[in-house]
């Protein structure tokens, strides 16, 4: 069943069936102030901080509330309805509502009873409170008095967890107010001033009643869906002392046929001073107009930066708006606030962070070296990454995962053995796109103490490895490998981190000769070789490679076994290191195609674990084909599509996209659950009664992976040092396509020619009306709007 559609002019996803099978949610805000809200209007909002700077409640795990609530009554028939479908929930035979999610808003359009309801809600850009903005229309022929009622439901604590468990305290410690239209919450707690008040406040209207008491506000054994202040037409003026806190207030309007009024609601952490200022800033009510489309210039500015046309709809949504949006999202947030996150993971994952800042680096290189720089001084001194990296994160002066208080503070008491590796693919993707060879050169400290240039701290990634190999010459698992579930230790062996090391070693060498080092390109490439025989001579098996080696000498992955015979991430990861010979690639790649694809995706491994588990395969825990134990795990989607690009499998690889793909089950989003236009952490597989059923939306390195493997795979756009390569691996069909790509400074405007229908193969590029052998077109050559023909065949 399909619930809506992609408007691509408008880079927005509209809604046109509020009763979606979960929570269909968009993304408000900045790292300073975050909200979350879905279709309906649910979710939540905070400061800096999900766990600790949450300001109004959300109800996890449930139905989708309580939220930024508008409701409508109609004084002389008596009743009432809300601007969203939800909570009140009127028969959609008569309630009809178009959600548009877009970048960085949210518009709710309702049609109840010839009134027409328009709620639109955003975060400003650098601001740090939130603007509902409701327009009310009169579509009838009578005249209407209705009375409005905006409702957010304060939290009585900063901090998640207390305000939902500690409650002989936290429900003694705040109270509200009614000052000048505006509620006004004050919290009792030994925190900065400025974390101590809340208000929710109109703006462009008259309060005449309000409620600062949620009790009061839903009355005695109701709900969101009937309050009680709503069904009587009338809030009690009510304030908050020792119970709930709320904001209500209440509007009374009259429309005449086919009149239109605003009024705008206002939410923030402000003490009156604050908040009076923020509402005096909306007396002229055309300002949100103003801020929506300052909002809407930021972001489309930024997504606009690589465009593509191709036969592929699907692609097209994608690429262009929201595999783009979700980037930036996953890169703000990282894991820490979604509806499944509560916002408890206080940092950033060090691994997640690194990979998803690759899936900005095209579209804004200079946010994206804002976030490396901070998560290259988040490398430790002996050269791993800190599992966890505290929004307070202080370079040189933090403790490592040897150190009890470190683990104590973060919970994290091992170093991974991946974390720093990540670099190697992150750091070559910016210079390359950004062209500021400087970087390798800049100074910055380690996490724990010291200090080197940015080319030291790829050394020290490396060595940190070769300080930990096992008996066949190859990377140790500790902690994790990229895989949480699986936990090879001190001496077991990782195929994945032996890749990553083969990928790094490469990366090095290329840096190293760019920047002049012979002798440190002598120096990697005697390691990889070494590694390389290591791989080719313990790692391959026929038609794949395995995925590791335990401590006690099992081999993980071996198609001898009865559990998890073959993994993905070894056969892609051999392609994208550039380990694998051509008819491994081809062998492995082949296997991984007859073996692990469904419908829904590629499976992480297969067959499920159900006998052999702890303490190596934790994954055993989760039901069969659920998340790592053969589920379809997202984020390696991306990896095994752009390897089959960089074999010329375009067909291929483009059939893998759409497998997993959210905009191939827009109509089939009873399947799928989540939203069909952001990818989520994993899909349920083939041995589950539920297949195909997605979970944890939003918040995952899938965004990143899949991103690149469109941009740099399938449309072939590869950044290099001395130019911008353009050397697509499409579908068959394909017979021409374009795009708009900015580089450096330069808009190149790209028509790609594919008469022949081939996969993979570029004869010549025309730049400006001359021809150019090969694929790739020099920077030096580039002007400022340049036209671009190129030639496959």
């Amino acid at each position: 069943m399909q619930y809506g559609y992609f408007d691509e002019k408008n880079k927005e996803y509209l809604i046109t069936k509020p009763n979606t099978p979960a929570p269909w949610a968009n993304y408000l805000g900045s790292p300073e102030y975050g909200a979350i809200i879905s279709g309906n209007a649910g979710g939540y909002s905070f400061v800096k901080s999900g766990a600790n700077g949450r300001h109004i409640r959300y109800h996890f795990n449930s139905m989708d509330e309580p939220g930024r609530y508008i409701y409508v009554r109609d004084l002389e028939k008596g009743d009432y309805w809300s601007g969203s479908w939800q909570p009140v929930g009127k028969d959609l035979d008569q309630y009809k509502s178009v959600c548009h999610h877009g970048t960085g808003y949210t518009n709710i359009v309702s049609d109840y009873d010839n009134i027409r309801t328009e709620s639109l809600y955003y975060v400003p850009l650098n601001k740090t409170y939130e603007v509902w903005r409701l327009k009310v229309r009169n579509n009838g022929s009578q005249a209407r008095k209705l009375v409005l009622f905006g409702y957010v439901e304060f939290t009585n604590h900063n901090n998640y967890e207390q305000d939902n468990v500690n409650l002989q305290y936290t429900l003694f410690i705040s109270r509200t107010y009614y000052k000048n239209n505006m509620i006004l919450q004050s919290i009792n707690e030994n925190v900065p001033e400025d974390q101590c008040w809340r208000f929710f406040g109109a703006a462009g209207a008259e309060v005449t009643a309000y409620d600062g008491d949620r009790d009061t506000f839903l009355g005695d054994y109701r709900s969101y869906g009937n309050p009680s202040s709503v069904e009587n037409g009338q809030c009690a003026n009510s304030l908050n002392y020792n119970t709930n806190s709320c904001g209500a207030l209440q509007i009374n309007v009259e429309l005449q046929p086919g009149e239109e009024k605003e009024v705008v609601f206002l939410l923030g952490q402000y003490d009156e001073e604050g908040a009076s200022e923020i509402l005096g800033q909306y007396k002229d009510l055309s300002v949100v107009d103003k801020e929506l489309e300052e909002l809407k210039a930021y972001w489309h500015s930024k997504l606009n930066r690589f465009q593509v046309q191709t036969p592929s709809d699907n692609l097209n949504n994608m690429i262009n708006t929201w595999n783009a949006y979700q980037c930036f999202i996953t890169f703000i947030w990282s894991r820490a606030a979604s509806f499944q996150y509560c916002g408890l993971r206080n940092g950033l994952g060090y691994r997640d962070t690194v990979q998803d800042i690759q899936g900005i680096i095209h579209l804004d290189h200079e946010m994206a070296l804002e976030r490396l720089r901070l998560m290259i001084s988040a490398q430790v001194s002996i050269g791993g990454g800190l599992p966890l990296v505290k929004f307070d994160h202080n370079p040189g002066h933090e403790g490592t995962p040897d150190d009890p208080e470190y683990v104590q503070e973060t919970g994290h008491p091992h170093y991974r053995a991946d974390d720093a590796l990540w670099l190697f693919p992150t750091v070559i993707k910016y210079l390359k796109e950004s062209g500021n060879w400087g970087f390798t050169d800049e100074v910055i400290p380690y996490s724990d103490h010291g200090e080197d240039t940015v080319y030291e701290h790829l050394r020290q990634a490396l060595q940190f490895s070769l300080d930990r190999m096992g008996v066949h010459g190859m990377p140790v698992g500790l902690y994790a490998d990229w895989n949480d579930c699986l936990r090879l230790g001190a001496k077991g062996e990782s195929l994945f981190v032996a890749f990553q090391l083969y990928m790094g070693f490469n990366v090095f060498m290329e840096i190293a000769q760019n920047k002049n080092k012979p002798d440190d390109v002598q120096w990697a490439q005697g390691l990889l070789d070494e590694l390389d025989t290591n791989i080719q001579k313990h790692a391959w098996e026929n038609d794949q490679f395995v995925r590791g080696f335990t401590e006690d000498n099992y081999t993980v992955g071996s198609w001898e076994n009865d559990e998890a015979r073959i993994w993905l991430n070894p056969q892609s990861w051999a392609v994208l290191s550039g380990a694998a010979r051509p008819d491994q690639a081809r062998l492995s790649m082949d296997k991984v195609y007859n073996n692990l694809r469904t419908e829904y995706g590629t499976m992480l491994c297969y067959p499920p674990f159900k006998e052999y588990g702890m303490p190596v395969a934790r994954m055993v825990l989760f039901n069969a084909s659920t998340k790592e134990n053969a589920g379809i795990f997202s984020q390696p989607q991306g990896w095994l599509i752009l390897a089959e690009t960089m074999i010329g499998n375009g067909d291929r690889a483009f059939e893998y996209f759409l497998d997993c793909s959210p905009a191939s089950m827009n109509d089939k989003a009873e399947i799928r659950k989540l939203e069909p236009y952001v990818h989520g952490q994993f899909v349920e597989s083939k041995d589950s009664p539920y297949q195909g059923r997605a979970h944890v939306h939003w918040l995952t390195g899938t965004a990143s992976t899949v991103m690149v493997s469109l941009v740099e795979g399938i449309m072939g756009v590869q950044p290099q040092f001395d130019g911008l390569c353009i050397n697509p691996c499409v579908p068959s069909d394909w017979k021409d396509f374009s795009m708009v790509r900015e580089f450096r400074g330069k808009k190149l405007n790209i028509q790609v020619e594919n008469k022949n229908g081939v996969q993979k193969g570029v004869s010549h590029i025309i730049l400006n009306g001359k021809e150019i052998q090969g694929h790739l077109i020099p920077a030096a050559d580039m002007e400022a709007e340049n036209t671009v023909r190129v030639i496959m065949g």
